[in-house]
């Protein structure tokens, strides 16, 4: 409860830096199927994805949805057997011994979309970083037709584009980010610390999920 409050009284920038400093993934030998994905850290770094979209406003209600959905799916799992599974990569190797992982409801495919909402996240954060008084809605869209678009249908395509005007000014979801009384200049040094994390922790994930060939999973 105590690491509950503290969580609560940081940025979500800053909450998310912890997390990922218990997300460095162990390959041993630089195998990746034999690579550890702490599955609690995980789930816990993509609460406060949640919580960054919540800002963005009502354009990300289809994706924060399913986010949510995604994080509960694997902690289903997660508590049905904590010990076995506590490595993402096991659930991931489990589901396609028996044929699973491409199935609508896998614990796979949710990893899967969690990811890809991490590197919408990070792109974002990204290019606020590198032009902090760029259009927000530029960014929002451009970061999208970068990371989720190419994966989704048509369904979640057109309610992006209804939503997207919905996107609060840059100023006002920058300082929606911010710790109270943090500067801009502290914000984005400390989005840039959570970039230079998040970009090396996905490259490996990316690899892990072509590893079990859901790479090129697109939504239905």
């Amino acid at each position: 409860m105590k690491r509950s409050r503290d969580m609560e009284k940081r940025s979500e920038i800053n909450s998310a830096i912890e997390e990922l400093s218990l997300l460095a993934i162990v390959k041993p030998g630089g195998n990746h199927e034999t690579a550890n994905i702490p599955t609690k850290p995980f789930l816990s770094l993509c609460y406060m994805v949640l919580q960054v979209l919540d800002k963005i406003g009502p354009t990300m209600a289809v994706l924060r949805q399913d986010v949510h959905q995604n994080i509960k799916r694997l902690e289903m799992m997660h508590e049905l057997n904590p010990s076995m599974n506590s490595n993402l990569v096991e659930i991931l190797k489990s589901e396609a011994s028996k044929g699973n992982a491409r199935k609508r409801f896998s614990c796979s495919k949710a990893f899967l979309w969690l990811t890809r909402s991490l590197d919408f996240s990070s792109a974002l954060l990204r290019a606020l970083e590198i032009d902090p008084k760029k259009n927000m809605e530029q960014i929002v869209q451009e970061t999208y037709d970068a990371t989720l678009s190419p994966w989704h249908g048509w369904i979640s395509s057109a309610a992006f584009r209804v939503a997207i005007k919905l996107v609060p000014d840059t100023q006002t979801f920058m300082d929606l980010l911010k710790e109270r009384d943090e500067s801009c200049d502290t914000l984005k040094d400390q989005m840039q610390i959570l970039v230079s994390l998040l970009v090396p922790f996905l490259e490996d994930v990316h690899c892990i999920l072509k590893v079990y060939n859901l790479d090129r999973i697109k939504s239905t």
